[in-house]
């Protein structure tokens, strides 16, 4: 058995903004007579964009409208309708989503993407996303050696830390080439507050050409102590971006970097200064003359479209294929997430605790569930998880394989007109959010986001 899913890709960046098209191909591993084992087999590219500026309002506020209007003349030129699309990710990253209007952008670009595909940022997905599309995740995998991502954009640059192919870690700093724009005769007309304490240039200067290298040396050595290549001072939490937490350094000795986004194209490549209008290049230039680049490095597979390969080609996922749900309406979008340790899912008062903490009528349960269970252990479980949700939507997510005997169990608990999902196979933090989507086969595709827009 084989499908396939159109996904669609589009990624609002500090500077730029771009859209992919792709093709899921998604088939059953098992055999004749097994349960099916769904995966999605194959990611193809079959459109790219241009990549546009990012259209601005007066000052730095995003133009919903003109991206609408991109976006559906895009989709015209790539021969697509709306309906068509089945999921993916439409993204708004970097200082662009702290724009006091990225929600309602958010909003007006969801509508293009058909009837499951979701509108989110937040540092940990935009890392995730760019580290899959720059191939750093199949870098590991291959090497066997651990490898820290950066994405650097036109207002951050986005970590992922990885380990066998796994990524373990995701952090954010504010670094990156829109930090400073300046006209083609060298007259800044923007310094971002992240620079504030870091250079006394305000918009309206005519720095000197070592001026702008001077900050764009500290901000690289900004991102040697967030590799563990310096030792960290003070500057390092001054940049670190509050949405995105505290960054472990990484202790390995054998690190590969790797390297994508804008930036990532000025490493190798010497631009002239005044060519993008902001101070990408010579953060290109400091980067490749810092300790980041002394070792094993590399550029990505995609440096500037890695973030939106990510999502229009990584952001999705299946479900176990055993799932379990009655009464509830597919798609469903934004659904937030609860978390309860190994040691407490069998705790009906744990589990009340952690739902009664979300403001939603309907919420995921993200709980381990048992490998192998015998019958009285689901029974228990179905137990606590019909008593702590208390006659509310039951939706849970387990990361081991026993959805459809979970979900079997509840059915003879609640009343037959009760909602009930029971998804498996999926890892889950609470403060995440979960988009289903219709099914694919016997299993369900699901996003796994987060919804982070902070204030600049």
């Amino acid at each position: 058995m084989s499908e396939t899913l159109c996904s669609v890709g589009l990624d609002v960046g500090t500077t730029t903004t771009q859209l992919i098209l792709s093709e899921l191909t998604v088939e059953n591993r098992a055999s004749a007579f097994a349960v099916p084992d769904l995966s999605i087999c194959q990611r193809r590219v079959i459109y790219e964009s241009p990549v546009y500026f990012t259209p601005l309002l007066q000052g730095e506020l995003v133009d919903g409208a003109a991206i609408a209007k991109l976006v559906a003349r895009e989709y015209e030129t790539a021969g697509i309708e709306r309906s068509q699309v089945d999921t993916g990710a439409v993204i708004i990253t970097g200082e662009t989503s702290r724009k006091e209007n990225a929600e309602a952008v958010l909003s007006q670009l969801s509508g293009f993407a058909g009837e499951f595909v979701v509108a989110t940022a937040g540092p940990d997905l935009e890392s995730v996303l760019a580290a899959r599309g720059a191939g750093a995740e199949e870098l590991s995998e291959q090497t066997k050696k651990p490898v820290l991502h950066m994405d650097i954009g036109g207002g951050t640059s986005n970590l992922a830390l990885i380990r066998d192919g796994v990524i373990v870690a995701t952090g954010c700093l504010n670094v990156g080439g829109r930090l400073i724009k300046r006209e083609k005769s060298g007259k800044l007309t923007y310094v971002s507050p992240v620079l504030a304490g870091l250079t006394d240039l305000r918009p309206g200067d005519y720095p000197a050409e070592d001026q702008i290298y001077s900050i764009a040396r500290i901000l690289a050595s900004a991102l040697e102590m967030a590799a563990g290549l310096r030792p960290k001072t003070e500057l390092l939490d001054k940049v670190m971006t509050r949405e995105a937490g505290t960054w472990q350094i990484p202790e390995e000795k054998e690190l590969i970097l790797s390297f994508s986004g804008g930036v990532a194209d000025c490493i190798q490549t010497r631009q002239a200064p005044l060519a993008f209008g902001d101070m990408g290049p010579e953060l290109g230039q400091a980067i490749g003359e810092s300790l980041l680049c002394r070792g094993e490095y590399h550029l990505g597979a995609e440096t500037i479209r890695a973030t939106v390969i990510g999502a229009g080609c990584h952001s999705t996922q299946l479900s176990g294929s055993t799932v379990y749900f009655q009464n509830v309406q597919l798609p469903r979008k934004n659904l937030p997430v609860a978390a309860v340790e190994a040691d407490r899912q069998l705790d009906p008062d744990a589990i009340a605790q952690a739902l009664s903490r979300m403001d939603s009528d309907r919420v995921v349960l993200a709980i381990p569930g048992f490998a192998a269970p015998k019958h009285d252990r689901v029974r228990q479980l179905a137990e606590a998880v019909c008593r702590g949700f208390g006659g509310k939507p039951a939706y849970i997510c387990l990361e081991q394989d026993m959805a459809k005997a979970l979900g079997h169990s509840l059915s003879l608990k609640l009343p037959p007109d009760a909602e009930c999902l029971c998804i498996d196979r999926l890892s889950l933090k609470p403060g995440s959010y979960l988009d289903i989507g219709l099914p694919v086969g016997p299993a369900l595709p699901v996003v796994i986001k987060t919804l982070v827009l902070g204030k600049s």
